[in-house]
């Protein structure tokens, strides 16, 4: 595997090489000094170019950087519809298993190449025409201290879309169920623990993509429970982890409505919880002709 040094050399030499690359910037995990550095890290960077249509109309010119596992254009798809305001992406996983996210930007684009990301910083600048940029930090990242309206808002949310998860295990429908229980539940029980994390550390640190940093900060009994919150894949493994998150979000969300001196659910919380358990104890079909 071919190790930092030589990818970054190889990205800057061409970039030197090419007359119609102009700078050369970075971002992501690699310029954040909070974030351990490992073998699957991306290199997430960006070319000022000119001439992009020249870029796009030759697909190959990536293939100077090795030997590829896989590649994927997300602006050239159908699928997705393109989000990146006139840029162009190759995101490319290589066989010696190293990953280059690279963007083309073009060079009208100079003075918000980065797009206020507050972790980028400029490796190659041939013109001397970006501007300076400070230190990097992912201080927008951090965890922030919630209104009293969004906190609300989070246990509202957690209540209401457990009844969904109920309904789908009820009727047997397990994708939905599952869905439901991942997909909108889970999000609010991971932000209340951040939240918890927040408030513990003066809301001075991020958590990471999807709270995989949370382990970090969680007591070992709140981070198994909170890994019993993925299920099985049968009904009655689901039941069990749809619970594990209603006690995990319960102390959690009070313990953050004491600290900050809002308002927890309790009617909500009661309610809802009586009805789960008469639908989890009602067999399927009952009532029904």
């Amino acid at each position: 595997m071919r190790n930092e040094q030589e990818m970054m050399d190889m990205i800057l030499n061409y970039a030197r090489n090419d007359e119609r690359v102009r700078a050369v910037g970075m971002n992501g995990s690699r310029t954040n000094p909070n974030v351990p550095k490992d073998r699957f890290q991306d290199y997430d960077i960006v070319f000022l170019v000119t001439d992009m249509q020249s870029f796009i109309a030759d697909p190959h010119w990536v293939d100077c950087f090795g030997s590829r596992i896989i590649m994927q254009m997300p602006e050239n798809m159908s699928m997705f519809p393109p989000e990146l305001g006139g840029n162009f992406s190759y995101l490319m996983l290589f066989a010696d298993g190293n990953r280059i996210d690279l963007t083309l930007c073009p060079i009208e684009k100079k003075d918000d190449w980065h797009s206020g990301d507050r972790l980028s910083v400029v490796l190659l600048d041939k013109d001397h025409a970006l501007s300076e940029l400070p230190a990097p930090t992912d201080q927008d990242y951090w965890v922030k201290c919630p209104s009293a309206a969004f906190y609300a808002d989070c246990c509202n949310e957690f209540w209401w879309v457990s009844t969904y998860v109920a309904k789908g295990l009820w009727r047997q429908e397990m994708t939905y169920a599952m869905d439901h229980l991942n997909l909108y539940v889970r999000p609010m029980l991971i932000k209340m623990l951040e939240w918890k994390v927040g408030i513990d550390t003066a809301f001075s640190l991020s958590t990471g993509k999807n709270g995989k940093y949370l382990q970090r900060h969680l007591s070992a009994q709140s981070w198994q429970t909170l890994l019993s919150t993925y299920p099985e894949g049968n009904v009655e493994g689901v039941w069990r982890a749809l619970f594990a998150t209603l006690d995990l979000f319960r102390a959690t969300a009070q313990e953050v409505a004491e600290r900050l001196n809002y308002a927890y659910p309790l009617d909500d919380d009661r309610n809802v919880t009586a009805y789960l358990n008469r639908v989890r104890h009602m067999a399927p079909g009952a009532g029904d002709k």
